[in-house]
């Protein structure tokens, strides 16, 4: 078996053959896949968690990136207090371990890292200037952007696009999350290339109330 095999369990959410997998060859969870991330990393990716949890334990020592992803508190705690400066550095892709924790939704571990000193407004270095912020709202996550917000978070940071959290949150029809990212400061009349407005996502998702709140006077 290979690592071509494993990543095709992985996406298929194949929990017993990757299992089998990683029985057979113990080091592949060790190996990077063709995405050029590790088989923990793209289990995460994939909304795969029980398989990420597994592949963890095929694994001596996860990276802080992997711990945060996955939400494995006491490894991500242990190795920022071994390393400190692990903190602010950047994964493979591009994200940093405070960006990945709120991707995925471990509010514990973004807490920690942010009473640490992470950085909540350093971008991903891979082209796509993916602030914490963003992935917060994008995981519809109101306690985590909250949380950026209350350590300085800037609310109208923009991705890759022009996307600012707004938009993101205006997509979702999150009203409490929208509700949240005005009291802060966020701007109705952001555009994202192409010109579109919080506003405009909303109503092309059907959220017509939320558009008319959006819309600038």
């Amino acid at each position: 078996m290979d690592i071509i095999n494993l990543e095709k369990e992985i996406e298929a959410g194949n929990l017993n053959a990757v299992k089998e997998i990683l029985i057979q060859n113990p080091s592949l969870a060790n190996t990077d896949t063709s995405h050029r991330i590790s088989p923990l990393l793209l289990a995460c990716y994939y909304k795969k968690p029980e398989i990420a949890n597994l592949i963890a334990e095929f694994i001596d020592q996860l990276t802080i990136f992997e711990a945060c992803a996955a939400g494995k508190f006491d490894a991500a705690t242990m190795l920022i207090f071994q390393n400190p400066k692990l903190i602010n550095e950047f994964s493979d892709d591009g994200f940093t371990p405070l960006g990945l924790a709120c991707y995925f939704n471990h509010e514990d571990i973004a807490r920690f890292l942010i009473v640490k000193g992470a950085d909540v407004n350093l971008a991903s270095k891979n082209g796509f200037n993916v602030f914490p912020i963003h992935s917060a709202v994008a995981a519809n996550n109101i306690s985590i952007t909250k949380m950026l917000l209350d350590n300085g978070a800037y609310p109208n940071v923009c991705q890759k696009a022009g996307l600012a959290p707004l938009h993101t949150s205006a997509q979702l029809g999150n009203i409490e999350l929208i509700i949240l990212l005005l009291e802060r400061g966020a701007e109705v009349g952001l555009r994202m290339e192409g010109g579109k407005l919080p506003a405009d996502l909303a109503a092309e998702k059907g959220f017509n109330e939320i558009a008319e709140i959006l819309r600038e006077d």
